[in-house]
C-alpha cells in the first residue's frame, strides 16, 4: 500500500513537468535570414544605387588622382633623363596628390559608412516591425535568424515572405 501511495505522489508532482513539455511541442516557429531579407528589398536596393549615384563624381575624382600619379611615377621612372630639379618637383606633386588621394578616399569612406549605416538602421528597424507583424499573421510564437540556427525545415523559412511584405508596406520610391 505505501508502494502505490508513493507512485501516485510521483505521479502527481512529476505531472507538471510532461505537461509542460506538451508546451512547448505546439511552439510554431518561423526562420528568417535577416541580411537576405534586407538586401532584397525594393527600398535598400534603390538605397543603394542612389548612394552609387551620389558619391560617384568622388570615386571619379579619385580615379583622376590615380591616374595623374601614375603619370608622375612614369616621369620618375625615367630618372636619369630627369634633372634633379624636375624629379624634386615630380616628387613633390606625387606626394601631394597622394596625400590628396587618401584624404578624398577616407572622407568617402566616412561618407558612405555613416550613410549605409544610417539606411541599414532605418530598414532594420522596419523590417523588425515586418516580421512581427508576419509572425502575428501567421501565429507564430517567435521568429529566429537563419545565421543563429544550426538547421531548420526549409518550409519554416519565412525570408521571402518578409522581403515582399516589407516591399508592400515600404515600395521603394
Amino acid at each position: 500500500m505505501l508502494r502505490s501511495y508513493s507512485l501516485r505522489w510521483l505521479f502527481v508532482l512529476s505531472f507538471p513537468l510532461f505537461a509542460g513539455l506538451g508546451v512547448f511541442a505546439q511552439t510554431k516557429v518561423g526562420i528568417i535570414n535577416t541580411q537576405v531579407a534586407l538586401s532584397d528589398t525594393a527600398e535598400l536596393k534603390k538605397a543603394q544605387a542612389d548612394l552609387e549615384a551620389k558619391y560617384r563624381p568622388r570615386q571619379e575624382q579619385m580615379a583622376k588622382l590615380q591616374k595623374e600619379m601614375d603619370t608622375i611615377n612614369q616621369q620618375l621612372s625615367l630618372g636619369e633623363k630627369l634633372t634633379p630639379q624636375a624629379q624634386a618637383e615630380l616628387n613633390t606633386q606625387g606626394q601631394r596628390k597622394s596625400r590628396d588621394l587618401q584624404r578624398l578616399s577616407e572622407d568617402l569612406q566616412a561618407d558612405v559608412d555613416r550613410e549605409r549605416t544610417e539606411v541599414i538602421q532605418k530598414t532594420s528597424e522596419r523590417m523588425r516591425g515586418v516580421v512581427a507583424k508576419l509572425a502575428e499573421e501567421k501565429g507564430l510564437d517567435a521568429v529566429i535568424d537563419s545565421s543563429n540556427t544550426l538547421y531548420y525545415k526549409p518550409a519554416l523559412d519565412l525570408t521571402k515572405e518578409a522581403t515582399a511584405a516589407y516591399d508592400k508596406a515600404y515600395p521603394g520610391k
